[in-house]
C-alpha cells in the first residue's frame, strides 16, 4: 500500500481549518471539502484499525507455544487475520481514486424494444424495481416523462434518481436487458423472449457543457396523450433539436411550456455530455475494459430467465436465483459484483 498517510493527515488538518471559519459555508468548496474530510477521517481510522490489528496479531502468535494460552491465542490469530483481510480490502478499495461524476444525480431512460407488449410490460418493471432498489438504498427517483401503452406496460420512461452517489449504484444498468418468459397473453405456455434498453446518464450542469442558442431549433406543439384536460388543450409541449448532433429531445408531461423546456435541456444537455465522453472512452484504450460499455443500445447486458429462474449478468458471467426478489430491488448483489470487477480494472490501469 504505497500511499503517504502523513499527507492525508495534513490534508485533513487543512480542511477542518476551513471548515471551522464561520463563512466556510458560503463557500462553493464547502460540500465538496466536508465529503473530502469524511472520507480521509475513514480512510485514517481504518489504517488505525490496521495497525493495531497487526500489531496485536502478532503478540498473538508469540502466545501459540503457551501451554495456558496457546488455544485462546490461536482463536485471536484467526480471528485477526480475518478482520486484518477485511480492513486491507476495504482500504484498498477507498484509496481508489473515485470517479467524481458517481456522486452526481443519474438520468434514466426506458424504452421498450423488441417483443410488443411483452417488452412494454417489462419496461414497466424494470421501472418498478429500480424505484425500489432506490428506496432501499437511500436514494429517491423522480418522474421526468413518461409513454403507457394500451396494455398497461411503458413505452418509454425517464427518471432522475437522486442521493449520495446516485450515478454510481445505477450506471451498470445502461444496456439491453433481455427477459425470456411465458407472457400472460400467450395461450400455448412457449417462452417468449423480449428486450427493454435502458441507457444512464449523469446529470449534467450548464458548467459542464456550452450549448449555443444558434445550434437549437424549438418547436412548440399541442400535447397529445395522458396528463389532464389542461395539458391537452394549450401549446405546452416543446421539441428541442441540437441540429450539430441531430439529438431530439421532446417533453410534454408539464402543463408549462417553460417547465418542458427545462426539463427538455436537462436532458439534452445530458445527452451531449455523454456523447463527448463516449468519444473520449474510444480513443482511449481502457475504453476497451469499461464496465459501463460503449453505450450502445444493441450491447446485451442481462438476461432474465423467469423460467429458470436466473438473471444473468453477462459483462461479468455472474449468475444469481430469485428473480422475484430482484424485481423487487433486490440487486445489491449484482451492482456489488459490478462494483468489484470495476475496482480491479482501475487496480489494473493503475498498476
Amino acid at each position: 500500500m504505497n500511499i503517504d498517510f502523513q499527507k492525508l493527515e495534513t490534508e485533513k488538518r487543512e480542511i477542518e481549518e476551513f471548515l471551522a471559519k464561520p463563512e466556510a459555508y458560503l463557500d462553493s468548496a464547502f460540500a465538496e471539502k466536508s465529503r473530502r474530510g469524511a472520507e480521509i477521517s475513514e480512510i485514517l481510522e481504518l489504517k488505525a484499525k490496521l495497525d493495531k490489528d497487526e500489531e496485536s496479531l502478532k503478540e498473538a502468535k508469540e502466545l501459540l507455544g503457551d501451554s495456558e494460552l496457546g488455544e485462546l491465542a490461536k482463536e485471536d490469530v484467526q480471528r485477526l487475520s480475518r478482520e486484518i483481510e477485511e480492513t486491507r480490502e476495504k482500504l484498498e478499495e477507498m484509496l481508489i481514486p473515485r470517479d467524481p461524476t458517481d456522486d452526481k444525480p443519474a438520468i434514466v431512460e426506458i424504452r421498450a424494444g423488441a417483443g410488443g407488449d411483452e417488452a412494454s410490460l417489462f419496461a414497466g418493471e424494470l421501472y418498478r424495481m429500480y424505484q425500489k432498489f432506490s428506496e432501499r438504498n437511500g436514494l429517491r427517483t423522480e418522474l421526468i416523462s413518461e409513454n403507457l401503452n394500451e396494455a398497461g406496460g411503458v413505452k418509454e420512461v425517464i427518471f432522475k434518481v437522486k442521493g449520495d452517489g446516485a450515478y454510481g449504484k445505477m450506471k451498470f444498468e445502461g444496456g439491453v436487458h433481455r427477459v425470456q418468459r411465458v407472457p400472460v397473453t400467450e395461450s400455448q405456455g412457449r417462452i417468449h423472449t423480449s428486450t427493454v434498453t435502458v441507457a444512464v446518464l449523469p446529470e449534467a450542469e450548464e458548467k459542464d457543457i456550452e450549448i449555443k442558442d444558434e445550434d437549437l431549433r424549438i418547436d412548440i406543439y399541442r400535447s397529445g396523450g395522458h396528463g389532464g384536460q389542461g395539458v391537452n388543450t394549450t401549446d405546452s409541449a416543446v421539441r428541442i433539436t441540437h441540429l450539430p448532433t441531430g439529438i431530439v429531445v421532446a417533453m410534454q408531461d408539464e402543463r408549462s411550456q417553460q417547465q418542458n423546456r427545462i426539463k427538455a435541456m436537462t436532458i439534452l444537455r445530458s445527452r451531449l455530455v455523454e456523447k463527448k465522453k463516449e468519444e473520449e472512452r474510444k480513443s482511449a484504450s481502457e475504453a476497451r475494459k469499461s464496465l459501463i460499455g460503449t453505450g450502445d443500445r444493441s450491447e446485451k447486458i442481462r438476461t432474465y430467465n423467469f423460467p429458470q429462474d436466473r438473471i444473468t449478468d453477462h459483462r461479468i458471467h455472474y449468475s444469481r436465483s430469485n428473480i422475484t426478489s430482484a424485481m423487487e430491488g433486490e440487486i445489491e448483489d449484482i451492482v456489488s459484483e459490478l462494483l468489484k470487477a470495476e475496482r480491479g480494472l482501475k487496480e489494473e490501469n493503475v498498476g
